[in-house]
């Protein structure tokens, strides 16, 4: 379900998703199929991982490459979760063929 509300989502982002919902900053961003695509990609990887584990391994996985990187932005898109959706976002077909635990590729 996609809901619109700038409050929710991050400073700098135009998208978050917060199992079982897609929040988007604005209503004009609800036709960006690669944009959709993306936060559909975390939905299926909150699924897999029970939700709660996701955001565990998330939040480990941030704080150590936040670590590695010693810069906010660049240990966020090198979490595996944001490379597996960045990497894979125009490709629309994507969450079709996406084998499970695809994300540890990215590691």
């Amino acid at each position: 379900m996609i809901l619109f509300n700038k409050y929710i989502v991050p400073k700098g982002f135009v998208g978050i998703t917060l199992f079982p919902f897609i929040f988007l900053k604005c209503y004009s961003l609800k036709d960006d199929s690669i944009l959709l695509n993306h936060e559909q990609i975390h939905l299926t990887q909150q699924k897999e991982l029970l939700v709660v584990f996701f955001y565990l391994w998330y939040g480990i996985e941030y704080l150590v490459r936040l670590f590695q990187y010693r810069n906010r932005r660049e240990a966020y898109r090198n979490v595996s979760f944001e490379r597996e959706a960045y990497n894979n976002e125009t490709n629309l077909e994507y969450i079709k063929k996406r084998p499970n635990w695809a994300f540890l590729k990215y590691l």
